[in-house]
């Protein structure tokens, strides 16, 4: 009888081992998950950056005129009923200041 729960039981070497392997998956895949995250926010804001862009230009077809400033079309909920987008890397708002009739791409390289 004790041969046969003997048989059945892990040793403790045997558990280490499944101890240390899963750690060292762990220590793998945390970095990835944690770097798809960033990359994640990176390519929000750049999405945000377009969306803006296409929002000034229905700007321009509805009003005739280009924005002096960025908060002339953020500000307006029609163009943003959610609000002024922010940046999801660094959690700011978008640069006023309009660049060829665009949001500057240069401030945003994440």
């Amino acid at each position: 009888m004790q041969n046969m729960q003997r048989d059945r039981a892990f040793t403790l070497v045997e558990l280490m081992i499944v101890v240390v392997i899963l750690g060292a998956l762990t220590a793998v895949a945390i970095p990835r998950i944690m770097g798809g995250a960033a990359t994640a926010k990176a390519n929000a804001c750049k999405t945000n950056i377009d969306l803006i862009n296409s929002q000034i230009d229905l700007y321009y077809h509805n009003n005739g005129a280009w924005p002096v400033t960025l908060s002339q079309v953020t500000a307006d909920n029609s163009y943003f009923p959610d609000g002024k987008p922010r940046c999801p890397v660094t959690g700011a708002n978008y640069v006023n200041a309009l660049v060829d009739n665009r949001v500057d791409t240069a401030d945003h390289a994440h």
